[in-house]
């Protein structure tokens, strides 16, 4: 929703001493935010948070410490791009032919604005044109499975989703691990592959988790010896509950990931 430079003041104001950026599926927003927590004095990690699926369904791979030359990685942040953009022109014309919405001139004008288009900006114009009283609305009437607009999509495999962060970083996290629709044998699996493949941390405390969950996951970062990541996941300034430099602790005995970064070289 913010440019970067806005994210960054944000933050300052908020008290925040080291962010990172981690937009999904691309890398477009580093440079100006690198920039701008120069100036705050805060300490800035590079990042992105790839698309990959899973068992048939999509996962969140996050890149930590991404240094600014990354060919290997943006090329394959490319080709999603271009799925991206092809979603979003095929969910205006399933809006337009199903809803009988403007589905076609709302796609059109979201691939103009945003270079990585997302179903949560279709959402959102969906509210701004009347369509929906909220973005949760806009999905659970337009965007969803057997919903009008709704158009499925497959992400390139994990393996590959790691081969291109791991061509750029050591620092692979597994994105909200405890949101995947698996049972826990099905979890545990899917932690094994991760560990053996490359990655290095999970996502053990962000906000809305339950105890229950901080607990499972933090099980699995000490049986797979992972490192553990942190953060308030900001994505809106109208979502209150949820605000930059938001609170948050790792259970006992687990390394935060951020430790095991090589200082300089973070930001460069």
């Amino acid at each position: 929703m913010l440019p970067p430079a806005e994210l960054v003041a944000r933050a300052a104001a908020r008290n925040v001493t080291m962010l990172a950026l981690t937009d999904h599926d691309t890398l477009a927003g580093l440079d100006e935010a690198a920039a701008a927590c120069a100036t705050h004095d805060m300490r800035f990690i590079r990042g992105v948070e790839v698309s990959g699926s899973y068992r048939g369904q999509a996962v969140h791979i996050v890149g930590l410490d991404i240094p600014i030359d990354a060919p290997q990685l943006q090329t394959h942040i490319d080709s999603i791009t271009v799925q991206r953009r092809q979603r979003i022109a095929a969910i205006g014309e399933r809006l337009e032919q199903r809803a009988r919405l403007p589905g076609r001139e709302i796609a059109a004008r979201i691939a103009t604005a945003h270079r990585s288009p997302t179903r949560l900006h279709i959402a959102r114009e969906l509210v701004s044109a009347g369509h929906a009283k909220d973005t949760q609305d806009a999905f659970d009437r337009w965007l969803n499975r057997d919903k009008p607009g709704h158009v499925p999509i497959e992400w390139p495999p994990l393996e590959a989703t790691l081969a291109a962060l791991r061509s750029a970083t050591p620092h692979i996290v597994l994105a909200h691990p405890h949101r995947y629709r698996l049972s826990v044998g099905g979890l545990r699996t899917l932690v094994g592959e991760f560990a053996t493949a490359g990655g290095s941390a999970l996502e053990a405390s962000l906000a809305g988790m339950s105890a229950a969950d901080a607990d499972r996951i933090a099980s699995l970062c000490r049986k797979f010896r992972l490192s553990a990541s942190l953060g308030s996941d900001f994505h809106d300034p109208a979502i209150p509950w949820n605000p930059l430099g938001r609170w948050l602790k790792l259970a006992d005995g687990l390394e935060p990931i951020f430790e095991r970064f090589d200082r300089s070289h973070v930001g460069n």
